[in-house]
């Protein structure tokens, strides 16, 4: 197999914690034995792309930025045996190796052998990126706003070409780890009661799979009135703005929707630290559960201990427990079958180059999702 060249193509570099990103000039080396190289179609921007490094490690700078989108394999290294040149494929944080324990096991997704790390570089620790002369970073094991990009075969899921390939990509991480987390992590039951913290992509995920699995409630939370609709439009049965009324707590807004008790089961997707405890006390005494998924901009938050002294259960995840080779293809599929309201994430769409004008939508209230094409 003759060896691609080295290439030169435009992605959003940031220099910085707190620097403005620039769409510059960079250069991507050809993939080695167990890598790929694709040309991707879409990205999309999610908050985690701006997150500073306080509290959730991101890799050194300057870094290319972006961790969802979708492409096209343009060139593929000696090993590769499940993927060629023309391939439809997702670029992923953690990989599925499908004989470690964790992947052997129904109660784990991170896989032993390819890791969910935040170094920013490939798993023998260089990187396939730089602009003039100087590495670049990705964001995880990825980075999606750019032309093209070099990632290890093993971080990469085939996608079926007649999908919406400007939602696919959004199955790459935020929507995913919602619907996951109800799935997978806390398999919610027919008639049960849900709370979700937050209304951004992850927390509508959560309410798409709480609602196919017949959750009675699904209580959303936000602070944004515009996310009423949205949440609506996944199954949200019952709405809360906090700032409705200020001197009540979350927590009893919630029980005063359901007799007093809490749900049983309550979602964290803002990666705000003092929710956390107020999640926990908005479920049931002695059975109460609590996922967190929001991305924290801190590292340690505050816990109430008797929230969880009375019996309730706290639990963390990544990619909502999806086992990314085995399990993300059923959700692609479901996709594919207009089974899902991923199209409702779509609220604005953008070129590359317009990069100024997807900053500025990323802050208006409408705002779900911004798809980049590329």
């Amino acid at each position: 197999m003759s060896i691609s060249p080295a290439m030169t193509c435009k992605a959003v570099v940031c220099w910085g914690e707190g620097e403005p990103w620039k769409v510059e000039e960079i250069q991507v080396e050809p993939p080695k034995a167990t890598e790929v190289r694709f040309k991707m179609l879409y990205a999309s921007i999610c908050h985690t792309d701006v997150l500073s490094s306080k509290g959730f490690p991101l890799p050194l700078f300057p870094r290319v930025l972006g961790h969802e989108g979708v492409g096209m394999v343009e060139s593929i290294g000696d090993e590769v045996k499940e993927l060629k040149e023309g391939d439809i494929v997702i670029p992923t944080f953690i990989g599925e190796c499908r004989e470690c324990e964790n992947c052997t096991s129904e109660m784990a997704n991170l896989c032993l052998k390819y890791p969910f790390t935040f170094h920013g570089l490939m798993p023998d620790g260089s990187s396939r990126m730089s602009i003039r002369g100087q590495k670049l970073y990705h964001i995880f094991t990825c980075s999606t706003m750019t032309e093209y990009m070099v990632v290890d075969a093993n971080y990469v899921v085939k996608v079926d070409p007649s999908i919406d390939l400007s939602l696919a990509g959004f199955l790459s991480c935020g929507y995913s780890s919602g619907f996951g987390a109800a799935w997978k992590e806390f398999k919610v039951e027919k008639g049960s009661s849900v709370a979700v913290f937050g209304l951004g992509a992850v927390g509508l995920g959560v309410m798409d799979r709480a609602r196919i699995q017949g959750a009675a409630k699904i209580i959303g939370i936000d602070k944004n009135p515009c996310r009423k609709d949205k949440g609506e439009a996944f199954g949200m049965t019952d709405f809360i703005n906090p700032d409705d009324e200020p001197n009540k707590s979350i927590s009893e807004l919630v029980k005063e929707m359901t007799h007093g008790t809490g749900v049983d089961y309550g979602f964290e997707c803002t990666g705000v630290a003092s929710l956390i405890s107020e999640s926990l006390e908005a479920t049931k005494l002695g059975k109460g559960k609590v996922m967190a998924i929001g991305a924290a901009n801190e590292a340690k938050v505050p816990l109430n201990f008797p929230a969880i002294a009375l019996g309730r259960n706290l639990k963390g995840t990544i990619f909502g427990g999806i086992k990314t080779k085995s399990e993300l293809p059923i959700i692609l599929d479901k996709c594919k079958n207009k089974q899902l309201q991923v199209d409702q994430l779509l609220t604005h769409q953008v070129m590359l180059e317009d990069l100024d004008e997807a900053i500025k939508l990323l802050k208006q209230p409408d705002c779900v999702k911004v798809l980049i094409k590329i």
